[in-house]
């Protein structure tokens, strides 16, 4: 078996949030955003990570990209530790690790045309390259993602936002990337569209070997982009499967109660599925709950659950669950 391209141990970001009109001296409340998390990715993979708003996906996808502080963990890539390395040191990383993020509009500078924004990363990581070699890469990479090279002096507010979002693709791929993080890529597109950005999606990874980290709340469209899956609650990893697994046999309550909200399009077997409510609402990251913080709205919970935080073990065949009772 290959080494994993990335580890991430114990990895906890904590933000400190003061009550409005608190004064200096008043200590602040800790927000716990990602709270002890622990995967692997090899290379070639995809990893999906679902979970409700609020429960840590997008600052994990940008603490491995170490755009924002880490409170403890580790995040090595590669086999180099990336954890408290500066921007300058950052800097050599950063052209095999790229981001592709849910505004696909807001993303891009409107004052740069397309070629602008496509030859920025390479202006970047490879100043040796010639203006024509640049202006070759770049066309040839929107040519990959669907938009026809002719388009390159036009602004990013004359394209679509399933346009848009291909070329925010061509700007991560532009620099032949190991890792790409998509963080809700397809959650701002149409439902046509988003099937045909993650297709897309995963034609280039096929052809270029890329990883891919996928996070979504569409558990539909992780199962069929993702290797594997990751269920995110609180900053807390609740389960790790492989795709087939986790939608076949989900072990978590939480990814229970997660896959069985997914539509069915068969309309009567849609009204004949038994649908998992989850009582209460998601508690505030400010104060979770203590032991397992799934355990106010767990049908299974118990005593032991309020003193206890369950490890994530091997519950057969790979399939890591943090739970007491499975």
């Amino acid at each position: 078996m290959t080494a994993p391209i990335l580890t991430v141990t114990d990895l906890k970001v904590w933000f400190d949030v003061r009550k409005p009109g608190a004064m200096p001296w008043v200590k602040p409340r800790s927000l716990k955003a990602v709270d002890g998390v622990s995967f692997e990715l090899s290379a070639g993979e995809t990893l999906g990570i679902v979970g409700e708003s609020g429960c840590g996906k997008s600052t994990l996808a940008r603490a491995v990209m170490q755009m924002v502080p880490i409170e403890d963990g580790r995040v090595v890539w590669l086999g180099d530790d990336l954890t408290g390395l500066d921007t300058r040191q950052m800097r050599k990383h950063r052209s095999q690790m790229q981001m592709i993020f849910q505004d696909p509009l807001a993303s891009l500078n409107p004052r740069m045309t397309i070629g602008q924004i496509v030859a920025e990363p390479l202006k970047t990581h490879f100043p040796n390259l010639s203006a024509s070699e640049i202006k070759a890469k770049v066309r040839e990479v929107l040519d990959r993602v669907g938009i026809l090279p002719n388009l390159v002096n036009r602004y990013p507010h004359e394209f679509s936002g399933g346009q848009c979002q291909r070329i925010g693709i061509a700007r991560a791929l532009v620099v032949n990337p190991q890792l790409i993080i998509c963080d809700e890529p397809v959650s701002a597109l149409d439902v046509s569209i988003q099937a045909q950005v993650v297709n897309l999606l995963m034609k280039l990874q096929k052809d270029t070997g890329v990883s891919l980290i996928f996070i979504a709340h569409d558990l539909s469209v992780v199962k069929h982009i993702s290797d594997r899956v990751m269920v995110l609650y609180l900053g807390n990893v609740m389960e790790i499967a492989t795709s087939k697994q986790l939608y076949a046999n989900p072990k978590h309550p939480y990814t229970e109660a997660l896959i069985s909200a997914v539509p069915i399009p068969d309309p009567k077997l849609e009204k004949a599925k038994e649908v998992m409510l989850l009582d209460m609402d998601l508690p505030s990251p400010l104060d979770p709950p203590s032991g397992c913080v799934f355990r106010t709205r767990c049908p299974l919970a118990q005593p032991v659950c309020a003193e206890v935080k369950p490890p994530l073990e091997d519950k057969g065949e790979g399939q890591l669950v943090a739970c007491h009772f499975r």
